[in-house]
């Protein structure tokens, strides 16, 4: 509300996931099973639904569920269209992998799982053909845009959305990914201006319409913009 406020024709984009205020840091409801836990993907989605319901209410302009909870956009479009927000779009994060990029971003957050990992919802890093298929359940259930995370080791699922769904396509190119570049820098190994861009570059190449980079402000200046 606040930064609507502020800058009301400024596109706020709500990140809808669970796990800066869980506990255990885990993307939903937990529950205890033969694996030692399971993510109880029901219990979430009615969470999911009341929290995009909350997030439209405040002024967001897009919802963006970001969990990897199964059938999530299509529960947050009803929650959505009942409540009077069916223009609001959802910015689907379609394909997430689990994925080491996240790192320095979650020691920041201080959101780390405190026991596991996210793999049982978060998608195998080797697993390709999966996100397409993944993509296919966002779109059929009525996703606005698509998100590809991390960007910079997916070059090729990225480019293989973009070829087959006419959907906007985003890119997140994450804390990894910009850490890598800005230590290399400060240790005078790299060019940051000229790395930076030349990643964002090949993000863009590979098929995405837009991206999300820390870097964003320096890349901003660095253009011109």
């Amino acid at each position: 509300r606040a930064i609507k406020d502020a800058a009301p024709g400024l596109v706020v984009i709500a990140d809808l996931c669970f796990c800066e205020y869980t506990d255990h840091g885990h993307c939903g409801v937990v529950r205890k099973s033969r694996a030692g836990f399971r993510l109880d993907n029901d219990a979430t989605l009615d969470l999911a639904a009341k929290a995009a319901r909350s997030q439209a209410e405040a002024g967001f302009d897009v919802i963006a569920p970001s969990g990897m909870a199964d059938g999530q956009v299509g529960v947050i479009r009803k929650a959505l269209d009942g409540s009077g927000f069916s223009a609001t779009p959802i910015l689907a994060y379609a394909v997430k992998y689990s994925s080491a990029f996240y790192g320095p971003f979650r020691d920041a957050a201080e959101s780390p799982p405190s026991f596991g990992d996210r793999s049982s919802y978060q998608m195998d890093p080797a697993n390709g053909r999966e996100a397409l298929r993944e993509v296919a359940l966002d779109v059929e259930e009525g996703a606005d845009m698509l998100m590809v995370k991390p960007a910079l080791p997916y070059l090729d699922v990225l480019s293989a959305v973009r070829r087959r769904f006419a959907l906007p396509v985003a890119a997140y190119s994450v804390s990894g990914e910009y850490a890598m570049v800005k230590a290399a820098a400060e240790k005078g190994w790299m060019d940051e201006k000229r790395t930076a861009l030349e990643v964002l570059t090949g993000i863009k190449r590979a098929g995405a319409d837009f991206i999300l980079t820390y870097h964003a402000l320096d890349a901003a200046r660095w253009l011109g913009a």
